[in-house]
């Protein structure tokens, strides 16, 4: 009886364990800035999408061309990596910019895929307020992440990336 009772047991069991590992989910971040420059100033800049690299510290290079599709892309070379994105949306009344990760490089920031915004409103003062926020998975998509593709090392690594370019942007505005 005792094994028969083990061999229940066991069988009852065999479903669940499958269903307790599970894949990634989507993780966010966002990063926000105010910037001593008119609305129409920033978006300007920002609204350039093959502009990224005159104005974020981390980006080396960037190039965009058209996809086959006929929407735009860019290729970003961070740390000697490089990245592929494309332009979902660029709403100049809204002053808004989307855009996605085609091609990853976890060598350089550690997710499998992400979708971004920045935005542009104004500010008191004549200023503007920046947001920059995006949605994306870690590097390892398993259900074991190793601890540098994980979800908080990827949460780390695009709150830094947003972080740093809206400084960035702070910067190369302002001292113009």
């Amino acid at each position: 009886m005792p094994i028969r009772v083990l061999a229940v047991i066991a069988l009852l069991l065999l479903p669940a364990s499958p269903a307790s590992a599970h894949g990634p989910t989507p993780q966010k971040a966002e990063e926000t800035v105010t910037i001593a420059a008119p609305p129409d100033a920033v978006w300007a800049v920002v609204a350039d999408f093959a502009g990224l690299a005159s104005w974020h510290p981390m980006v080396t290079d960037c190039a965009a061309d058209s996809a086959a599709d006929g929407g735009l892309r860019r290729t970003l070379t961070i740390n000697g990596g490089g990245l592929v994105e494309s332009l979902d949306d660029r709403d100049a009344a809204a002053r808004r910019l989307s855009y996605r990760l085609l091609r990853e490089d976890v060598s350089v920031l550690p997710v499998s895929f992400y979708s971004a915004t920045i935005s542009v409103d104004p500010a008191g003062g004549g200023g503007s307020t920046v947001v920059w926020s995006g949605r994306f998975y870690r590097g390892d998509t398993g259900n074991y992440p190793t601890e540098d593709m994980d979800d908080n090392a990827a949460r780390t690594a695009m709150t830094a990336f947003f972080r740093t370019g809206l400084d960035g942007l702070k910067a190369f505005l302002e001292t113009r």
